[in-house]
């Protein structure tokens, strides 16, 4: 068996597993259980998520056909052009039963007196309400190209829905070409005046195609129509080697370079008429490397996580009260309870104020000398900027490490980082070929002469947007031991040529894989000596091969191994002789799985890890980041508990196989929905 052989065997490929997520998200928003808008907004996420995997992922492995490479040892054993055909095959399934859902969504919508009109549905009644938002709020914003044989083709912005109209001119056998560009500043959905107990909406689109006589009428033309188009562009940063130019500078060119990207796919409704299609395709350089996919009368239903919820609260889910960790009270001293025991926050479950509260609070305590803090994405409105700003203008040191090649978060990340180094933040810029994806705080602070450190190490962003979304735990410590190993990741990205030992975290780019392996190995070692083994892990992402090959090595050998994996895995459990001792499932629900979370049995006295990484090359290898050791007895357990909750899902758990068809697990007569029954936990640990 030749290497590739072993490797298309062995593996699942990411970029064919990672759509497998993505038809899990496509499976919520079919699934009649879900709230209704709930349902329309998971059909928005799959959008969002298909955008920005032809961004990222398709634009890669397109880059490797066309540079000529091989490559079959990244992609799982399959040649890159064979690869970028079979995305594209599944996507215009996909893309096919999204259509399908959403037509399912929209008659629902209707038996409950909702209706999405189209222009040609547009009453007398309604007619003037159009016209004025037409002429008061759309028409001072819209971007309209004329197109011609003499010009070039403006670029088109990347992800952008344009409609795509042709005029037939009165009296000639001669079209005129046009773009219209809808714009992200405008709702995409236009709330029309109710009447008689129903609501009623159009689209933005069908609201053009009303108006298209206004647009154009300086035209004369005998016809007129208008198809959507989409463009995707490739989404990776290419960076100038100008020496005169800041690092910022260099990011900031090249987000702005993005938009003029190569384009990886084109989108069209599939009842343009062919000499548009033509006509556009030739004008924009599409050839057949690029994912032409067919669609319908609308693209970007990305924008559906927007669709307004018209006072329907009963076509929503439940809204859910954060609670307070038991114990840490918002109304103390943070530091006052964290000197005295470790806290473990787990949003949204948790409300995420305390991570504000305890930087706020170290922003005014005259006692603190130092914050130091990594950053990777931060809210639209950030909480937690302002507390460092806050801190900073307090007299305090400020040390910010903000990872400002966050992908597609690069020009807010930018924009914050301005305004902290005009405050006067130290502000480090990473490391050089390295991503900072770590999620951790350390506060120094002096209590009798003496410098004490405190803080905090996540999982997730600190982000209080995402935090209301994300499932992600927060460690909340004064353990010395823990926060001396932090200090020296701060003190790596100052002076990163030295690589300093760490006794209790564990940390990439220099030790993850190794450290694991150590861990994986005990396991295989207990098993073989009759001792108890076992391995629990949950992440968003597997798709290192060597963490994969270590994991099928541990099976051989007998040990139990559990894993819940949100998105890709390449790792294919159940198989006789290489992996019949794994199995693997994916939780897709009302909240978005983002906990890394690894519990190793260790004979009966676990070993318990929360880490900033997934298992995947780039975290491993390419990003600095840290897995924490959890040394509470008490929030071990709780982590434990959380798992088992997770594990013991029957109702949005689905089997991960080498089938890939996303079946759900039945199992147990008790049904148990994950998410819910972690809320229910805590709730009953307050009342304990």
């Amino acid at each position: 068996m030749t290497k590739a052989e072993k490797l298309q065997n062995n593996y699942i490929n990411r970029e064919i597993s990672w759509l497998q997520f993505n038809a899990r998200v496509l499976q919520e928003a079919a699934d009649k259980n879900v709230p209704l808008i709930e349902r329309l907004r998971f059909l928005g996420i799959f959008s969002n998520n298909l955008d920005e995997f032809f961004k990222v992922r398709y634009a890669t492995v397109k880059r490797i056909v066309e540079a000529g490479k091989v490559a079959k040892n990244i992609l799982g054993g399959i040649k890159a052009q064979e690869l970028l055909e079979e995305i594209t095959q599944i996507v215009i399934v996909q893309q096919s039963e999204s259509l399908e859902i959403l037509s399912n969504i929209e008659n629902e919508l209707e038996k409950e007196n909702i209706f999405i009109i189209k222009e040609n549905e547009i009453s007398e009644d309604q007619h003037n309400f159009v016209k004025q938002y037409f002429i008061q709020k759309v028409s001072p914003a819209l971007v309209t190209i004329i197109l011609n044989d003499q010009v070039d083709l403006p670029n088109l912005k990347d992800s952008a829905a344009y409609l795509a109209v042709k005029m037939v001119l009165n009296n000639t056998d001669q079209y005129q070409f046009a773009l219209v560009e809808i714009t992200k500043s405008m709702d995409r959905f236009v709330v029309l005046p109710e009447k008689d107990g129903k609501s009623y909406i159009i689209m933005l689109d069908d609201l053009l195609r009303y108006c298209l006589h206004d647009i154009f009428n300086i035209f004369d033309y005998d016809s007129i129509s208008a198809h959507m188009i989409k463009i995707t562009r490739d989404g990776e940063l290419d960076f100038e080697s100008d020496l005169s130019k800041s690092f910022i500078a260099k990011i900031s060119d090249s987000v702005k370079d993005r938009q003029i990207g190569e384009p990886v796919r084109f989108v069209y409704d599939k009842t343009i008429d062919q000499e548009t299609l033509r006509y556009l395709m030739s004008k924009m350089g599409i050839d057949s490397h690029d994912s032409i996919i067919p669609g319908g009368r609308y693209h970007n239903r990305r924008d559906y996580m927007g669709f307004p919820s018209l006072g329907r609260t009963d076509l929503l889910y439940d809204k859910i009260e954060p609670l307070p960790v038991k114990g840490l009270s918002l109304e103390d001293s943070i530091f006052d309870s964290v000197s005295k025991k470790d806290y473990l926050q787990y949003a949204p479950y948790h409300t995420f104020s305390y991570v504000v509260k305890f930087l706020r609070e170290a922003a005014l305590d005259p006692k603190v000398r130092t914050i130091k803090i990594t950053i990777y994405r931060l809210a639209e409105i950030s909480h937690v900027a302002s507390s460092l700003i806050n801190a900073a203008k307090n007299g305090k040191k400020v040390t910010v490490s903000i990872e400002i090649q966050a992908r597609f978060d690069e020009q807010a990340n930018i924009d914050y980082a301005e305004q902290m180094e005009h405050e006067g933040i130290n502000l480090i810029f990473g490391v050089q070929g390295l991503k900072v994806h770590s999620k951790m705080c350390v506060i120094e602070r002096e209590e009798n002469k003496k410098l004490k450190r405190y803080g905090f190490i996540s999982t997730g962003n600190f982000n209080e947007s995402t935090a209301k979304i994300y499932t992600d735990f927060t460690l909340f410590t004064s353990d010395q031991k823990i926060l001396k190993d932090i200090n020296k990741v701060f003190s790596f990205f100052e002076f990163n040529y030295k690589i300093y030992r760490y006794k209790h975290i564990i940390t990439s780019p220099h030790y993850t894989q190794s450290a694991f392996f150590k861990l994986i190995d005990t396991e295989i070692q207990n098993v073989k000596a009759g001792k108890p083994a076992y391995i629990r892990l949950k992440m968003n992402s597997l798709s290192s091969f060597n963490m994969v090959d270590k994991l099928y090595e541990a099976s051989r050998a007998g040990v139990k191994i559990q894993m819940i994996v949100r998105g890709i895995c390449c790792l294919i459990p159940g198989v006789k002789g290489m992996s019949e001792n794994i199995e693997v499932i994916s939780i897709v629900d009302k909240f978005l799985e983002h906990t890394r979370l690894f519990i190793f049995c260790n004979n009966n006295n676990p070993k318990v890890y929360i880490s900033s990484a997934d298992w995947m090359t780039r975290n491993i290898e390419n990003r600095v980041e840290v897995s924490c050791p959890i040394y509470s007895e008490d929030i071990k357990q709780e982590l434990i508990d959380t798992f088992d909750i997770s594990w013991s899902d029957n109702i949005k758990a689905r089997l991960l196989n080498e089938d890939q068809k996303n079946e759900y697990r039945k199992s147990g007569r008790i049904k148990v929905r994950s998410q819910f029954a972690t809320y229910n936990y805590y709730l009953n640990k307050l009342k304990e």
